[in-house]
């Protein structure tokens, strides 16, 4: 028996009640996050994020939790678009130095968006003690990804041979640090400013021959 519902049916699907739900907790995330990032996590409220979308404050409780959840959510949202990223960049062709520069470009990208931008300016204290331990694995992954990025092209001689764990701190922290002075609303877009960052990164800032 067909239980589809009729196409001029009032009532929504078991699909669409869901893709509605995620649309709403999508919605409350970004708004939730641009609000940390420009207030800072302790100046916000969830009465704050409620009154930006015209909800009430039960109703992010009803999608997220309370505001520590909320604040675990944006963060891993921005952590794992970065997994994601060393993921897609481990299966791209050429060499060691090739995969790197693409990683480091979308990698500064997303530090810049929303969600990567809240990972950046989150200290570990900001969370519930039992989020850290989460928030802590995370980022380690991350630093793995990033020095094995650098161990590869150093192996197959598309780098310069060096100190791997002190070369991803040096690159992190450059790459990291556009996420507190650059202008979401400013003249140079991001992926402008993650080339014109990793170019200089990889050629130095003294005269080539």
């Amino acid at each position: 028996m067909d239980t589809a519902p009729e196409a001029d049916s009032p009532f929504l699907s078991a699909e669409q009640k869901r893709t509605a739900r995620e649309a709403k907790r999508a919605a409350v995330l970004r708004a939730a996050v641009q609000m940390f990032n420009r207030r800072g996590f302790h100046q916000t409220s969830l009465d704050d994020v409620a009154a930006s979308l015209g909800i009430s404050k039960p109703t992010i409780y009803h999608y997220l939790g309370n505001k520590d959840q909320v604040l675990l959510e944006c963060v891993v949202i921005g952590l794992g678009q970065l997994i994601d990223l060393a993921e897609h960049c481990r299966t791209l062709p050429g060499s060691g130095a090739d995969r790197l520069i693409a990683y480091l470009t979308r990698y500064a990208e997303i530090n810049m968006d929303d969600f990567g931008r809240c990972v950046i300016r989150t200290a570990e204290e900001a969370l519930a003690p039992e989020s850290r331990a989460r928030f802590r694995h995370l980022k380690r992954r991350i630093d793995a990804d990033m020095r094995g990025f650098i161990a590869a092209g150093m192996a197959d001689g598309s780098l310069a041979p060096g100190d791997v764990k002190l070369t991803a701190f040096a690159l992190a922290g450059a790459l990291n640090w556009p996420a507190r002075w650059q202008n979401p609303e400013g003249e140079d877009a991001p992926d402008a400013i993650a080339r014109k960052l990793v170019e200089f990164l990889g050629h130095g800032f003294t005269p080539r021959a």
